[in-house]
């Protein structure tokens, strides 16, 4: 079962658990999806939609950030209920040394040798990384072991 499938069963189940929270979230996912479909001008692939879901889960993290530096605990609450609930859908990230390992191999096919060669090994590592690591840990990933 595709990602989009899994996310209108389990909207019916929250229909019939009366799940609020869950509710409300996966059809502000469904919604960017049939937007972005919509854009696209036809069904989005499984990386597409992983990609989607990580923005959406970006957009709820600096969310959190900024109510963290305004102290409104009560809009804090909710909107980390709704990253944790959205995390379920996301593919597993990779871990720093997991990125370090196909860094190092980017960089010896690049031939990087100093911080100057960072948008050149950024440029080939990225697409690679696409959908399972956060572009600003890779770069700073990238940038330590070229510093090094």
């Amino acid at each position: 079962m595709g990602l989009k499938e899994q996310l209108q069963e389990d909207l019916k189940q929250a229909l019939r658990e009366r799940d609020e929270l869950r509710k409300s979230v996966i059809r502000m996912c469904l919604a960017a999806i049939q937007l972005a479909e919509v854009e696209q001008g036809g069904e989005l692939d499984e990386p597409a939609l992983a990609a989607l879901l990580q923005r959406e889960a970006k957009k709820r993290r600096e969310t959190i950030e900024e109510l963290q530096e305004a102290s409104r605990p009560e809009r804090l609450a909710e909107e980390e209920q709704e990253l944790a609930f959205l995390e379920t859908y996301l593919p597993q990230m990779l871990t720093p040394e997991e990125i370090a390992v196909q860094a190092r191999r980017v960089i010896a096919e690049v031939g990087a040798t100093g911080p100057g060669d960072l948008g050149a090994v950024m440029q080939q590592l990225m697409p690679q990384m696409k959908g399972q690591a956060d572009g600003r840990l890779v770069n700073q990933v990238v940038r330590e072991l070229l510093i090094s």
